[in-house]
């Protein structure tokens, strides 16, 4: 999940609702959940000065335990004690550190908000209470990391301890009254008080990072240390999967731009896969894109994809940044020029590369550029046609070690749809015996359950069905597919939901192609087929099969 920008609006008066705040970011649920440690205490013959003892333990055992984590035993000076401390700790394990109290901070928050809509004062002051305590916590542990913190950071930092405390203050009087009318007509300013909180915390959390972010690129961008900027890639990779938004963030302070410096310099070679995984990652956001373009990445990546002496993992990472770049799923790759320009050189690499490949992850990555790039761009069908591509990947599906899983299935059917609106195509279809394969993924099914999985099942299917249907303009294709009954495949598809896990776009795809199919043998039908998945209109085929998933319960 990306990291946002906070921009908290509370809105108490929907009570049915669960109340969700936008906090300063989300992070992502591959971070484990994190709580406190909760301490058993016996209630029975404990005074309060006790009890107190025992809560101010809990409050604030966390932060002592991070600064005493943080701080090294030792007698030499300050330097050499910043020194034991940087190399202790890397900058990735302080940003999680970060990270993961900030996410206490923002669950706490939106605690505080599902409390004062209840109003629940109790609970809400001793929750403002501890956010108070994590606040503080969490810019101590920041700060003993840190070593220059810019003056606006500074800034937030005091602006957000004091509206806590404020707001501290300010939840302690409402515990101390029990007057419902004071009580309310104090929650607007609670209410006013917290969003405040939140925007604070929001805005430091965002400089930490753009600062933190700040000081990887540099470190990757002016070291000439292979450790040190294989160390920095790293962090910035961790960070990259922390969500889009951070991605925006690398993309900013210049992390494009130094990640392709470190490719064009051969003393960083044995580090260029972890560089342009890297980089594939920032490349999901505009941003990334408008930078790649701006520092001629596209020819970096032609010239990497096309230099055989770099490694296999090289290439596929290459690949990967290909298929990033030119997603269909993004609006925002028409300004690649220079894609155009460098298009036949790396179609040419991505062929070779989905040929010679020695797994099944390497022939993904290639595959799956090749497919983006079959929809980015027209001429790359013809290209693929002339290189004998379609034989190349014919080949590759009948080996199970290349292609192992529906993921890569998936691309490979998705080229040979897309170039199926090429005439020349249904002979090379034939001579590869891919109208056989074609009926194989019609009964493409997930082995595991895995939602991923199905999914990328229903679009092998689909486009199978697509490309059946674009063929079978051919007769010599119609009767090859009609030969290898495809006929009563489809018509199960069509009849039964769970065959293709109640996709429509499977029925549409599936109806296109029986109907195509039916004209030139419709003696395979059975009259009920015919009349109803034929004859009609396409869209009333459609609702009578749909209908078909309808219980009568």
């Amino acid at each position: 999940m990306p990291i946002l920008c906070c921009n908290l609006s509370l809105a108490y008066g929907e009570a049915h609702k669960q109340t969700e705040i936008n906090m300063a970011f989300q992070i992502d649920n591959r971070l484990e959940s994190f709580s406190l440690p909760i301490q058993r205490m016996h209630y029975i013959q404990v005074d309060s000065v006790q009890r107190w003892m025992e809560d101010l333990k809990l409050m604030t055992d966390c932060e002592c335990m991070c600064i005493l984590q943080s701080k090294p035993i030792s007698i030499e000076d300050d330097a050499q004690n910043e020194l034991i401390l940087s190399s202790q700790y890397s900058v990735w394990d302080n940003l999680q550190l970060l990270l993961k109290r900030a996410w206490i901070i923002s669950t706490e928050l939106t605690r505080i908000a599902q409390k004062l809509e209840k109003s629940r004062w109790q609970r809400v002051h001793s929750m403002t209470v501890r956010v108070n305590c994590h606040v503080r916590s969490m810019i101590n542990e920041y700060n003993t990391f840190t070593r220059h913190s810019s003056e606006e950071m500074h800034k937030f930092e005091k602006l957000l301890i004091e509206k806590c405390s404020e707001f501290t203050a300010l939840t302690e009087r409402c515990i101390q009254t029990e007057d419902e009318q004071i009580l309310k007509s104090m929650k607007p300013c609670i209410n006013e008080t917290l969003t405040t909180v939140a925007h604070y915390f929001g805005q430091l959390i965002e400089l930490i990072l753009a600062h933190e972010t700040r000081n990887l690129v540099r470190q990757i961008d002016s070291s000439e240390n292979i450790y040190i900027t294989e160390s920095a890639t790293r962090s910035l990779f961790s960070l990259t999967q922390e969500g889009a938004h951070l991605c925006r963030i690398i993309a900013k302070e210049g992390g494009v731009v130094a990640l392709f410096k470190t490719c064009r310099q051969d003393c960083f070679r044995s580090i260029y896969p972890q560089t342009l995984r890297t980089l594939a990652s920032i490349c999901c956001v505009e941003e990334g894109i408008h930078q790649l373009e701006k520092v001629d990445g596209i020819l970096c990546l032609a010239d990497i994809l096309t230099d055989s002496t770099y490694s296999e993992a090289t290439h596929a990472e290459a690949a990967a940044v290909i298929a990033q770049i030119t997603s269909p799923h993004l609006t925002f790759t028409q300004h690649l020029g220079s894609f155009l320009e460098n298009m036949e050189e790396i179609v040419t690499a991505l062929v070779k590369l989905c040929q010679e490949a020695s797994s099944g992850e390497v022939f993904l990555l290639a595959s799956a550029a090749l497919a983006n790039i079959t929809f980015f761009d027209t001429m790359a069908c013809e290209m693929l046609l002339q290189l004998n591509a379609m034989k190349i990947l014919l080949a590759a599906c009948s080996d199970r070690q290349i292609v192992d899983t529906p993921y890569s299935r998936d691309q490979v059917v998705t080229i040979l749809a897309n170039m199926s609106v090429l005439d020349q195509c249904a002979s090379e279809i034939i001579q590869g015996n891919g109208i056989q394969l074609l009926m194989e993924m019609l009964f493409e099914r997930s082995s595991s359950g895995n939602s991923a999985e199905v999914a990328a099942c229903e679009r092998v299917q689909q486009k199978s069905a697509v490309t059946l249907a674009r063929l079978s303009r051919d007769p010599e294709v119609a009767h090859a597919a009609i030969k290898l009954s495809c006929i009563p495949r489809l018509i199960q598809l069509c009849r039964s939901p769970t065959e293709r896990n109640n996709s429509d776009s499977v029925l549409v795809a599936c109806l296109a192609a029986l109907r195509r199919l039916a004209v030139m043998s419709p003696d395979r039908l059975k009259d009920s087929d015919f009349q109803q998945l034929v004859k009609p209109r396409l869209v009333d085929s459609f609702l009578l099969c749909t209908n078909m998933e309808e219980s009568f319960v």
